[in-house]
């Protein structure tokens, strides 16, 4: 079980332990000695790339984290404010020991987070997170920075990253005058994403790209697409995206402003590839949020959902496992595995508007494909995280309320592996239903934690 790393990485209130000087220092040095004995590699210079997204803390925890890194014998490399895929991609281009990323994702800006990548571009397995979290228990100082080591700052290094983007989409494509709205949700995508798409030739309509140090997902992003939608609609765009705080995820929105959740954009791609011939095993990974409308549209069309436990690293570990080339969650994390291993919102948004253009259908086509199960997904706020076994009668009364539907629904409860919250998902054919049963899970919850 461990202690400080969540579903991805470590976050929480920036100065707020475990974001204190202290540990971050104790944290790069930890992990960069852990890394070593599980992914260094011959060839690999000792150089660790970072990047930050926009939050006013990133600065200072990249100071810490760097002088945490350089105790360890490295070379800090911070690019700046960039996307968390950039550096997953210039991890492995330039042969980089392993990558970090300060970010806290889609959070409010007070949060923030760390999280690493290995060698390969793919974030830590939980084996090694529970290594660091050993060596930090045993560590009780952390030597000075060696000599010899630098910490530096170069921006110019993101470029091969946008070529690397541009590439993915075929070169005859011809993208000239196709109204864009880009969201940026003043993040880590404020400059690039307009740039390659403005490099492409599409007409951008940018919103929320003036990062403030505060805003960052403040009403925008893929967490908040109204008004991505209305833009959409408005402006008679061809489509919509919305990027959340690093830019590692993607909700659309079709040209009539209705949103395209992770959902109907793996469904759009997914598709696509079995035509080509490109969807390995005819499989695509999904997590277990996945709404059911999905999988029995994905089955009808031939392709088998893999079923996972919430998270890209771990829909990552199961493409993997069965060598499959799609996969991704409800949320947007979306991962087209031979292209990249990472989840990268701006690429998975230059897939989508590739198909879609070359298909000579409008966006719309594609949602009206299949019906999405009614759902209601509810967020209790929690001062401890009880084990669910461990709620007296809790489990049982879920079992119960889920066999009420009769096998045309489910619930699902989980609490977030980044933030104090229980989230209780009911999905079924019946809405009436499922308002219902949702209030009653939170409600029998709440009466038997006190929360």
């Amino acid at each position: 079980m461990r202690k400080y790393f969540g579903t991805d990485g470590v976050r929480a209130v920036a100065g707020q332990f475990p974001l204190t000087e202290d540990f971050i220092v104790k944290l790069g040095y930890c992990a960069l000695k852990e890394i070593e004995q599980y992914g260094h590699q011959k060839g690999h210079v000792k150089n660790i790339i970072i990047a930050e997204d926009s939050r006013a803390s990133g600065e200072q925890i990249a100071n810490y984290l760097a002088r945490g890194i350089r105790a360890a014998g490295y070379n800090v490399i911070n690019i700046g404010i960039a996307p968390t895929p950039a550096v997953a991609y210039l991890t492995q281009k330039y042969n980089a020991v392993c990558g970090v990323v300060i970010s806290a994702s889609h959070n409010p800006a007070e949060f923030n987070g760390i999280k690493f990548f290995g060698a390969n571009g793919a974030k830590l397995s939980e084996a090694i997170e529970e290594a660091i979290e050993n060596l930090i228990e045993q560590t009780t100082t952390v030597p000075s920075p060696q000599e010899g080591t630098e910490f530096k700052k170069d921006e110019t290094l993101i470029r091969p990253y946008i070529d690397f983007l541009k590439s993915t989409i075929p070169s005859n494509l011809d993208l000239k005058g196709t109204k864009v709205v880009l969201d940026c949700a003043n993040g880590a995508s404020y400059k690039i994403a307009p740039q390659i798409f403005s490099e492409l030739g599409a007409k951008t309509i940018v919103l929320n790209n003036t990062p403030n140090g505060l805003n960052i997902n403040e009403n925008s992003g893929a967490l908040h697409t109204k008004n991505m939608q209305e833009a959409t609609k408005n402006e008679n765009a061809f489509i919509g995206f919305s990027f959340d705080g690093d830019a590692d995820r993607l909700i659309a929105a079709d040209e009539e402003g209705s949103q395209l959740d992770g959902d109907i954009l793996i469904s759009i791609a997914a598709i696509s590839l079995k035509e080509q011939g490109k969807l390995k095993q005819n499989k695509v990974v999904l997590t277990v949020m996945a709404n059911l409308g999905l999988i029995n549209f994905l089955k009808q069309n031939g392709i088998e959902p893999v079923l996972t436990q919430v998270g890209d690293k771990y829909v990552l570990e199961a493409m993997e496992k069965e060598d499959l080339s799609l996969g991704g969650e409800t949320s947007g994390h979306i991962i087209f595995r031979d292209i990249s291993r990472a989840g990268d919102g701006i690429l998975c948004a230059l897939q989508v508007l590739s198909i879609v253009k070359q298909s000579g259908k409008k966006p719309s086509w594609f949602k009206k494909q299949w019906t999405k199960y009614p759902l209601r997904l509810l967020q209790v706020k929690v001062q401890e995280k009880t084990p669910l076994d461990k709620i007296e009668g809790f489990l049982p009364y879920i079992k119960q309320l889920e066999e009420s539907m009769q096998g045309k629904g489910r619930i699902f409860v989980r609490y977030s592996g980044t933030e104090p919250l229980l989230r209780i998902l009911v999905e079924g054919q019946d809405e009436k239903q499922v308002e219902e049963l949702a209030q009653k899970s939170v409600d029998f919850y709440k009466m038997k934690t006190g929360n």
